[in-house]
């Protein structure tokens, strides 16, 4: 499916204009980065770059999208349009690299027409993805090595949902409950049953045989349809000692998680897992480290960012026809020229500071390294960029993984040269 009207009008008026006045051939250079991070965030998780790559290769105007614009542009510029295919390049942080404010996250170079109509349509995939990584960041950390299920396909868009498994899985979630997202990322995924199914059925005695009849003893029976005691017992009953799992919805979870897990113990079922879910974001997820939970099953809080939904990337001009330009904007100022990245840890191997420069970031020795690289490893798979945001947050000093508010670990800085 094309990508071309993802944008906003203006960009194409934009083209318009620039085509009348001569500036539509200048090269130029466009940067994403972020001014702040959400209040109280120390880092962001970067997702989506390997959409962004995609979603430029299909950015095509057919038949169909030129006679809709036809009555909104001018001759030229639907003439235009008709042949336009990105001939321009992108470089930018890895899937899974850490960003900071100021972070050049991504580089669109080309001439201003080329590049300029790609403003809306990288901003929406970033924002989006970035947002459900950095949240789903926060909530791995807060779980430990405990399982975490992405299961928010329900409470977001259709193609938001897979998106978000997407960028959930490179932080570190273990299984997604989407299976487009499955089947178009290769990500794990994982589901039971519902309480519908419970209630389907004359008895919760019926609806857990039948389950554990069709998927066998290792499944996870949800146990809390009406008394969660009664559900545990139910379910050891139907499945014995092979019992995979039992989810808990709702109540005092971490209650909950005790009395079944000693349940479970009394019963001869130590290998019995606990599951719980319920409207849980990292800070609940962190409440429930002392209790025996196996795993969590989150889906609101990580498609929406966990109260920041979006990334706050800014899609702004740099430098045209090699030269440096830039915003004086109250409070929205920026720093002219094409920007490289050095990221250099310290001593004690943590990240101490984000270098930029406007000359090629050059590594000086093992604690140091260029964060930039160019689209062959920007459209990497989910399971690479989940391995590169696993590297990148071991680098993060214990202080910055804490969930209480705090100030940026790094905010990237100019260097002379």
């Amino acid at each position: 499916m094309t990508t071309a009207l993802f944008t906003d009008h203006y960009e194409l008026t934009m083209v318009q204009a620039a085509l009348a006045s001569g500036v539509a051939d200048r090269r130029a250079v466009f940067e994403v980065f972020t001014r702040r991070l959400p209040p109280g965030r120390r880092y962001g998780v970067v997702a989506g770059t390997g959409r962004v790559v995609d979603a430029v290769d299909r950015f095509r105007f057919g038949d169909d999208e030129l006679s809709f614009l036809s009555g909104i542009l001018d001759q030229r510029t639907v003439a235009w349009l008709a042949g336009y295919r990105f001939g321009g390049s992108m470089t930018g942080y890895r899937e899974g690299e850490l960003f900071f404010p100021g972070s050049p996250v991504l580089t669109v170079e080309g001439t201003f027409a080329e590049a300029v109509v790609l403003e809306t349509l990288v901003l929406s995939i970033l924002n989006h993805d970035a947002a459900v990584a950095s949240a789903a960041a926060r909530i791995r950390v807060a779980a430990g090595d405990r399982a975490l299920i992405e299961m928010g396909g329900r409470r977001t868009h259709e193609e938001a949902a897979v998106a978000a498994a997407r960028a959930a899985f490179i932080a570190g979630f273990d299984v997604t409950s989407n299976l487009e997202a499955g089947r178009r990322h290769g990500i794990p995924t994982a589901g039971t049953a519902a309480h519908a199914f419970t209630l389907a059925h004359d008895s919760e005695e019926d609806a857990f045989r039948a389950q554990v009849s069709s998927l066998g003893a290792g499944t996870t029976l949800l146990v809390d349809t009406f008394d969660t005691a009664d559900g545990v017992r139910r379910a050891i009953a139907a499945a014995g000692p092979a019992l995979g799992a039992v989810r808990i919805d709702s109540g005092v979870l971490g209650n909950e998680a005790v009395m079944v897990r000693r349940m479970l113990d009394d019963a001869g079922c130590p290998s019995t897992r606990i599951v719980v879910s319920g409207d849980l974001d990292e800070f609940s997820v962190a409440r429930l480290a002392p209790f025996p939970v196996d795993g969590y099953g989150v889906g609101t809080s990580v498609v929406t960012g966990s109260g920041h939904p979006t990334a706050g990337f800014v899609f702004k001009l740099v430098s045209i026809d090699g030269r440096s330009v830039a915003k004086r904007s109250v409070a929205k100022a920026t720093i002219g020229g094409r920007k490289h990245a050095l990221r250099l840890l310290g001593d004690d191997g943590y990240v101490a500071s984000e270098r930029l420069s406007l000359s090629p970031a050059d590594a000086h020795g093992r604690r140091a390294r260029p964060l930039q690289v160019g689209p062959e490893l920007l459209a990497v798979s989910a399971a690479e960029a989940r391995e590169h945001c696993a590297f990148a947050m071991a680098e993060l000093p214990p202080a910055a993984l804490s969930l209480e508010p705090g100030d940026p670990a790094l905010v990237a800085s100019m260097v002379e040269g």
